[in-house]
């Protein structure tokens, strides 16, 4: 039995502007600004995954209408989104479209932002020491893993039978994966809903392992 109502696919953003220029951009102040969004490959990766994931939809026998896309209120995801549901013919401002401020980027902190995607390397080594402790003034893997477990919350209580398409960032796609998983394997009888579930899984040796699941620019995974 499915810990979830919902069927779900993943996708990160498709290649950014940032990303073609080496930057970590991570707070929603730089991240909702239109000169943000994605490069032209990045084009190019959005409607590839779009593609593919129409022929997923279609070898499960799933219908557009079943289909629903949650995205970060990101420049880069936006346009993601956009070019998917444009590609599958669903109105990008209507119900089957919804952003969810949860799925946001991980805010790195002042110290990290705009500076180079080597310092990424510092992160991570902070986040494989104990992933309860973020860099200074910005948010830990636990913080992260919170607020998807809040957004995984919302969109089970707002659709059921649907196939869920999540757009998101490296980080937060990394650790949603690695609490699903978790959440997928529980066994503890005492809780049957997914919130009490992601709950009960948030913890260091679950998080600290969230590199594990790095995804590419423009890929897209089953999640669930």
């Amino acid at each position: 039995m499915s810990i979830a109502k919902n069927r779900y696919w993943i996708l990160r953003h498709g290649k950014s502007i940032p990303n073609e220029r080496g930057i970590i951009v991570s707070s929603m102040e730089n991240g909702t600004r239109p000169e943000f969004q994605l490069a032209p490959d990045g084009v190019h990766q959005a409607q590839l995954a779009a593609q593919l994931f129409q022929k997923e939809l279609e070898a499960k026998n799933i219908p557009l209408a079943d289909v629903r896309i949650c995205y970060s209120p990101f420049s880069r995801t936006i346009h993601t989104a956009n070019l998917v549901a444009s590609f599958l013919n669903l109105p990008f401002d209507g119900p089957p479209c919804k952003v969810i401020e949860d799925l946001r980027e991980r805010y790195f902190g002042p110290s990290y932002e705009l500076l180079s995607h080597d310092k990424y390397e510092e992160i991570w080594d902070i986040d494989g020491k104990d992933p309860l402790v973020g860099p200074g003034g910005g948010e830990s893997v636990k913080d992260v893993a919170g607020r998807l477990a809040s957004a995984m919350t919302t969109i089970e209580s707002e659709f059921e039978g649907c196939a869920i398409l999540v757009v998101s960032h490296g980080d937060p796609l990394q650790i949603l994966q690695a609490i699903m998983h978790a959440a997928n394997e529980h066994k503890e009888p005492t809780y049957n809903d997914l919130a009490s579930i992601l709950m009960e899984v948030q913890v260091a040796p679950v998080l600290s392992q969230h590199r594990k699941y790095a995804l590419q620019t423009g890929e897209l995974r089953v999640l669930i």
